[in-house]
């Protein structure tokens, strides 16, 4: 108590508007060093920044990983000065002034968007407007999934989150806020910054939506307030606490406030203020003009409310060490995201079953069935959701509750049509920790998730995307639904990793390789037509953790090698069989996962590609990223165009994706 005292005694004894201005002075200097940037949001919200980090949100700047800590998300990531202040000021030990002088520079911890893979302290990237306050959903899910389960001593935090003009006119931000809202996710906060400019201007040019009136319809708290009133921003923060629904503050706000000739305009909001006028608002705010300077009463009283929350923590690590040793070395391990030893001996168990019974099935179902032995090896952190379609794509467990603001316990999420929402709130989900998200829709929809998915690769979350109906293979519904482009796209993202199984056994051994990858987001295209099982080996290695390997040896020295994806394998091994009787030896080689396949060392890679004179791809989607593999020259049997409505084997003979047109490919090339 004498620590919360003394607390409380140094940041009374200094006025709120001298700590607010301390934000504004950083945030000015550092966009006018860095010649860059975006000081009006900061100098706008230093006033609901203050409030919430002096008075509520608990937190302890020197352990900013703490588990039970607030999140606090700045979705308007523009405005990052304003959240690199705050770090400076509370204490956060690797954010120095030199840091902030840096801002924008090469190496620096200050980028000029926020990167929680770059800075300790810092919960999620943003900048993307829409993703921060859409990402805060899911770590408002998990937290309310993870209290349910391990109690209120051990899980009892809310999520803030500061969002923009911009944020909530992207589309993404109404999935978010109709998902939390019908979840009741209490505990999440949106103060709104409502300053009404953009970068063209006036919003008014744009936008005329009454958000409060937004909020409320999808279910939402919501009020607007004075968002330059140190009391009228406490007393909305106290009232949302007692929600029983998340909250919207709109707080009106000046952008730029201080700046005698630019503030309230868009002239303040994504350039730097200029000498004359930064000195004109340093003067006006009774600022030190010294760049980068913060009174030393000032910064102790941020100082003393960056250790504000030790204490706290301190208290909750104790009641943590009370839980029974268990359920304590669960909870710690699930944090880590760190997967129990039973789930490679589930994989392993069953991949030897599929040795004894074989499994002919469309992907999709063989999926299904491998997330069956998955939720019995894990089944409070294996977490599925589905953006409707539920039916089609099959990763729901048979054992599986449905998730409500009722049954906190359910492990399955009904996200609704919102494919962005979904993969925004499985970012926010991973990083809040305790579980291991996966998301489910049609392979051709990720054109709807993709903002969400790049940043899933950005961060590194470990996410998995089980996306189906994966080519032309779909069908009669047509070339609005299948995707021709899509694994070329999603491929194309750095640390994304796409995995195409062939069969029931490669279906398994990528799903075990996609959970246990935590350091980026794995996607898994499947099929909706049935494909035999071509595997007739289990080695306790996992063969598709190279990305490819020879599935089919030639008879013989290979005058060609067949490299195929998923559903196109089975055509390859049946082009493989007309070659030989042709006299020509061919090899079959599986490739689960192209970009895997490439990542591997040369030797590695050399050994699995061959040597043989002609290589032919087998792909039923664009060439793209497959001459790394066969060459300029290689032969690609495939798509180079949308597709069509019609039954599958139709189209796949329409296309020419046939095992003849593979065979015709390698007869052309061999002498």
């Amino acid at each position: 108590m004498m620590q919360l005292d003394a607390t409380r005694m140094a940041q009374t004894q200094v006025d709120h508007t001298r700590m607010a201005n301390a934000i504004r002075g950083l945030s000015m200097d550092a966009v006018e060093k860095a010649k860059s940037g975006h000081p009006g949001l900061p100098m706008g919200a230093a006033d609901i920044a203050t409030v919430l980090f002096t008075q509520f949100l608990k937190f302890d700047a020197a352990a900013p990983a703490w588990p039970d800590r607030d999140r606090f998300v700045l979705s308007a990531g523009h405005g990052s000065m304003l959240l690199y202040s705050l770090l400076y000021l509370t204490g956060n030990a690797e954010m120095t002034l030199d840091q902030l002088k840096q801002f924008r520079q090469l190496g620096g911890l200050t980028p000029g968007h926020p990167e929680n893979f770059h800075t300790k302290g810092i919960e999620t990237t943003t900048g993307p407007l829409g993703q921060g306050i859409s990402t805060a959903v899911g770590m408002a899910l998990a937290e309310k999934m993870l209290a349910a389960e391990f109690g209120k001593k051990i899980v009892d935090h809310h999520t803030f989150v500061l969002a923009s003009d911009g944020d909530l006119m992207e589309g993404v931000s109404q999935e978010a806020i109709a998902m939390a809202g019908h979840w009741k996710l209490n505990k999440l906060i949106v103060l709104y910054d409502d300053n009404g400019i953009s970068i063209d201007g006036p919003t008014s040019l744009a936008d005329s939506v009454d958000q409060v009136k937004r909020f409320k319809s999808a279910g939402w708290a919501a009020e607007k307030i004075d968002g330059h009133d140190q009391a009228a921003i406490a007393d909305a923060i106290t009232r949302a606490k007692k929600s029983n629904k998340p909250t919207l503050i709109a707080c009106r706000t000046t952008i730029g406030f201080g700046a005698p000739h630019k503030a309230g305009t868009s002239k303040v909001h994504g350039e730097a203020l200029g000498a004359e006028e930064l000195k004109a608002a340093k003067e006006n705010l009774g600022i030190s003009l010294e760049p980068f300077s913060v009174p030393d009463d000032v910064l102790k009283a941020w100082r003393a409310a960056g250790s504000r929350g030790a204490v706290a923590r301190q208290e909750w690590e104790g009641r943590l060490g009370e839980l029974g040793s268990r359920k304590r070395a669960e909870f710690e391990r699930r944090l880590r995201h760190e997967r129990p030893a039973s789930l490679a001996k589930a994989v392993r168990a069953y991949k030897k079953e599929l040795l004894e019974k074989p499994l002919v099935a469309a992907t999709r179902k063989s999926s299904e069935a491998v997330i069956e032995v998955i939720a019995g090896a894990m089944p409070m952190e294996f977490l599925a959701g589905s953006a409707d379609l539920t039916g089609s794509n099959n990763n729901k467990a048979k054992s599986a509750t449905a998730f409500s603001a009722k049954t906190p316990k359910g492990r399955f999420i009904h996200y609704g049509i919102r494919e962005h929402g979904m993969a925004a709130a499985m970012n926010g989900i991973f990083l809040h920790g305790g579980f291991a998200p996966n998301g489910a829709t049609f392979l051709v929809f990720t054109d709807y998730a993709r903002p969400a998915m790049r940043l899933a690769a950005l961060m590194g979350t470990g996410v998995v995307y089980v996306m189906t109906h994966d080519s032309i293979g779909l069908g009669e519904d047509g070339p609005t639904h299948q995707p021709v482009e899509h694994l070329a796209a999603l491929r194309a993202i750095p640390n994304m990793r796409v995995f195409r199984p062939c069969d029931s056994i490669e279906v398994a051994e990528c799903w075990e390789l996609a959970l246990n990858r935590i350091d980026g987001p794995t996607v898994l295209a499947l099929t909706r037509q049935n494909l035999p099982q071509l595997r007739t080996t289990v080695p306790n290695d996992n063969p598709c953790a190279a990305g490819a390997y020879e599935l089919v040896p030639a008879q013989g020295e290979a005058k060609a090698t067949l490299f195929a994806s998923g559903s196109e394998v089975e055509i390859a091994v049946a082009a493989q069989k007309q070659l030989a009787e042709r006299g020509i030896a061919s090899r079959v080689v599986s490739v689960p996962s192209l970009e895997l396949l490439l990542a591997q060392p040369e030797a590695k890679r050399a050994e699995i590609i061959g040597n043989a004179p002609v290589k032919v791809a087998i792909e039923a989607a664009v060439r793209w990223g497959w001459d790394a593999v066969i060459g300029q020259d290689g032969e690609f049997v495939g798509m180079h165009s949308f597709g069509a409505s019609a039954p599958a084997k139709d189209l796949y003979k329409h296309f020419g994706i046939t095992a003849e047109a593979a065979v015709n490919a390698v007869l052309k090339r061999v002498s």
